[in-house]
């Protein structure tokens, strides 16, 4: 059973250069988490104390302004980042979408950029083609699937790596902001597939600004603040005002 327990994360870096460019020190909270002096040493909280528990079927939307700490949690959560304190046990395979262009050609075409991020994927050649023609009818690219990716709009490149993301239903998929890049109608097949993906045993975690779309999409919220919970709760007792 695929599950994610975070209990107490933290993750904390030195500060290379601890004087601000006015010759104070800075102390605080701050958008990037919140800056701590110890002696002539300042280190950086980027999260600080953060719990959660995911189980089969939620969809989390990540949410707080920028540098709050939501990329930084994904990338704990994938293991880019190694937490300083607390503890993380995460149960199934991760997958996850952090930038458009990972993996990708931008002189190659869609059809190529499919086959090379299966094989990055470690798909193979069979699986590749198996999953080609759903992948191009998911991304509604249509002949666009034969021009190069240096022609697409951000929102066609977001379809594309989406659909290729979510064709073998990974157990867990982490996905930060640029899902919302798609158009309205794009966003609801999106969201149908997370749905049908949650119902099949997966978690989904989702880091965006838009408060609608999370509400469209998650069955969770979690709001970081400076590094920080500020709440974490069903989305039906969720209100940005809290």
């Amino acid at each position: 059973m695929v599950s994610i327990l975070a209990d107490n994360l933290s993750l904390t870096y030195k500060l290379v250069q601890p004087v601000s460019l006015s010759g104070r020190k800075p102390s605080g909270s701050m958008p990037g988490g919140t800056i701590v002096r110890s002696g002539r040493r300042s280190e950086v909280r980027a999260l600080d104390g953060v719990s959660f528990h995911l189980q089969a079927g939620d969809r989390l939307g990540l949410i707080g302004s920028n540098g709050a700490g939501k990329t930084t949690l994904l990338k704990v959560l994938y293991g880019i980042y190694e937490p300083s304190g607390g503890n993380l046990d995460v149960k199934g395979k991760i997958d996850a979408l952090f930038n458009i262009n990972l993996g990708f050609r931008s002189g190659a075409t869609g059809r190529r950029n499919i086959e090379l991020r299966g094989l990055i994927n470690g798909w193979s050649t069979g699986q590749i083609a198996e999953r080609m023609e759903p992948i191009i009818e998911f991304s509604e690219l249509g002949d666009f699937i034969d021009m190069p990716l240096k022609s697409y709009s951000q929102g066609m490149a977001a379809r594309l790596a989406f659909a290729i993301a979510t064709s073998f239903e990974p157990e867990i998929l982490l996905m930060d902001e640029w899902i919302g890049a798609g158009d309205p109608s794009f966003q609801e097949k999106a969201k149908l597939r997370m749905n049908n993906m949650a119902e099949k045993a997966g978690i989904i975690v989702l880091a965006s600004h838009n408060h609608s779309l999370i509400r469209r999409t998650c069955n969770k919220v979690l709001e970081l603040q400076a590094g920080r919970v500020k709440a974490f709760c069903d989305i039906d007792n969720w209100s940005p005002e809290d």
